[in-house]
């Protein structure tokens, strides 16, 4: 049975562990030491409003902004 999950180790007594079960032939580590891909904000919201609703929301902000200022 051929069955890849990605999971994240949080110490490093889990990777021993992880290695032992590789040695007993148990399971296979593929890869280690892999970083996640870090995706910027801007580029993972980019299109999520309309652009209609964007001015909306910009104005809305700028008119909050400019009654916190009057405080």
């Amino acid at each position: 049975m051929d069955y890849t999950m990605l999971i994240q180790v949080n110490s490093q007594k889990t990777v021993r562990l992880l290695y032992n079960l590789q040695e007993l032939g148990l399971m296979k580590v593929l890869k280690d030491d892999v970083a996640p891909v870090k995706t910027k904000l801007s580029d993972k919201y980019r299109g999520a409003f309309s652009e209609e609703d964007a001015k909306s929301f910009a104005e809305h902000t700028r008119t909050l902004r400019e009654e916190w200022n009057n405080i």
